[in-house]
């Protein structure tokens, strides 16, 4: 009679699975917290503590760790020697291993959770089984998803041991991608700073790395139609754009994935503010930002900043989407809107739309203790993500004039904005609304010219605005250039050599000045 030992921390389906064994003429093995919800579905189930002879120990710590276990899933059948010993000992052959492991990743997300919950949480004798079983996946079903329950089923139903075997060895396969992925997420909580994320190169970037990336779907194609192009799913990490919902609309593309990414962060720069953001974004740069007292508010003024640029464009919000703002959105041609979930009447509006993506996100909330990684020929690099938190402590007014509490807040606005706009950036903003963007140039006195000319091209009187750099001028000619346009109050991290000449040109203008001591700098 062929055994089968039942361990899950996740129990989704796990009752239909053992209920379809015992039909078989199965014997279920099983421990702890599975062990009684099987009995508690009527079926038949003898304690893994019968076939070791050894009760559970130390909370559970120890339970499966024993001969009678590994050599049940290691002992080869066409061995003679194997068998022998096995008989001798009187252990017999596990034919089927289904488990799942503590559920680390999960705990470790909680806002609560300490270090003694996590290590409770790092599970030992599950990994071990799966690995044992998963040598012998000649003769050993294991079975690490739960959504692998039917195809094991069915397999066994065939009677096809070709196709059977060959279905073992993917399953295998896909345990040790789960065991190596579930090892990397404990190396990485470990490796981090327990003190409130305060860690040193060392442990913010080990020596080694392993990542572990699971499809989630093909694309129709990359950047251009020439290259082929799919979506991944780094397994240690949780959230994220993996956990994007798809409400509607055309399957997403290589470079949709890549505006929503950057329309995401625009906005999360308010998460908890208080206020709705909205960011449009065309080629992962904002072309228009705004807040607001709710969505159709901040979608309004972005809207405004550049409406020609808005064509085509991912549209972010960190409120739920209103049916007012569904009514704004619907004349124009977006590609696709994000946020964290939109209301019934506005969802019905904008689906009537047929190609128009609609993307619902669980959380805006950024890992910042996640290493953010970028590609290059023959390896990567690798930083810590910028962080859309702006405490102003280390703020400093550095001319005469301070800015007036109107120019303070735009200056605030205009900071935040300008952290996701693409180096060398220059935002001028006023009223909780970008006028102008420059982005991407190789001069900083280009991008100021080209936020300026797109300002005035859509009717901004500039009096008075607020101007955001994300790093610092070079020379005074940025901010001569500024005060011909009107600007009044600029945000910059400072730090650079001519700082006391930028300084003086800014006081001879009339300018407030604040320097930050942080650079922005978008790559």
């Amino acid at each position: 009679m062929p055994r089968a030992l039942l361990s899950v921390s996740d129990k989704t389906g796990v009752v239909d699975l053992a209920r379809e064994l015992q039909g078989r003429g199965w014997t279920l093995l099983s421990t702890g917290g599975t062990a009684r919800t099987l009995r508690q579905a009527g079926l038949d189930v003898t304690e893994v503590s019968e076939v070791t002879g050894h009760p559970e120990m130390m909370e559970g710590r120890v339970k499966t760790l024993h001969p009678a276990v590994h050599a049940g899933l290691l002992g080869r059948r066409d061995n003679a020697d194997d068998v022998a010993q096995m008989a001798a000992h009187g252990y017999q052959p596990i034919d089927l291993v289904a488990v799942n492991l503590y559920p680390f990743r999960e705990t470790v997300a909680r806002p609560d959770a300490t270090l003694a919950d996590a290590i409770e949480n790092i599970d030992i004798g599950g990994p071990s089984m799966l690995r044992s079983a998963a040598k012998n996946h000649a003769s050993v079903w294991v079975v690490v998803d739960p959504a692998d329950y039917s195809t094991v089923l069915a397999a066994m139903d065939a009677g096809d041991e070709e196709r059977a075997i060959s279905i073992r060895r993917r399953l295998a396969a896909k345990v040790y991608a789960h065991t190596s992925d579930y090892d990397r997420a404990i190396t990485d909580y470990l490796t981090r700073a327990l003190d409130g994320g305060d860690a040193d190169a060392s442990t913010r970037f080990p020596a080694s790395v392993t990542l572990s990336l699971a499809k989630v779907q093909d694309l129709r194609y990359g950047e251009n139609p020439d290259q082929p192009a799919a979506f991944y799913r780094d397994e240690a990490a949780g959230g994220g754009l993996p956990a994007l919902r798809q409400l509607h609309g055309k399957e997403l593309s290589f470079n949709n994935l890549l505006d929503v990414e950057g329309a995401l962060q625009a906005v999360s720069a308010w998460e908890g503010s208080g206020l709705a953001a909205c960011a449009i974004i065309k080629h992962t740069t904002p072309c228009g930002i705004a807040v607001g007292a709710d969505a159709a508010e901040a979608y309004r003024k972005a809207l405004m900043t550049d409406p020609t640029s808005a064509f085509g464009s991912v549209i972010a919000f960190n409120v739920p989407v209103t049916e007012e703002a569904a009514v704004l959105m619907r004349p124009n041609f977006v590609e696709a809107i994000v946020a964290p979930s939109f209301v019934e009447a506005g969802l019905r509006l904008l689906t009537e739309k047929k190609n128009l993506r609609l993307l619902e996100i669980p959380s805006l909330a950024v890992d910042e203790g996640e290493l953010d990684w970028k590609r290059v020929r023959g390896g990567f690099v690798a930083q810590t993500r910028l962080s859309m938190r702006y405490p102003e402590d280390g703020w400093r007014t550095v001319t005469q004039r301070a800015p007036t509490p109107e120019e303070m807040d735009d200056l605030r606005f205009a900071w935040r904005a300008v952290a996701t706009v693409k180096s060398n950036a220059i935002l001028l903003a006023r009223g909780g609304m970008a006028l102008g963007i420059g982005a991407g140039q190789m001069s900083r006195v280009d991008s100021s010219r080209i936020a300026v000319m797109k300002a005035r091209d859509n009717g901004f009187d500039l009096a008075g605005v607020a101007l955001a750099s994300d790093a610092f001028f070079p020379f005074r000619d940025g901010v001569d250039a500024a005060a011909e346009a009107g600007v009044r109050a600029i945000i910059q991290p400072g730090g650079s050599v001519r700082d006391e000449e930028v300084i003086a040109a800014a006081d001879e203008h009339g300018i407030a000045m604040v320097f930050t001591g942080r650079r922005l700098f978008r790559h």
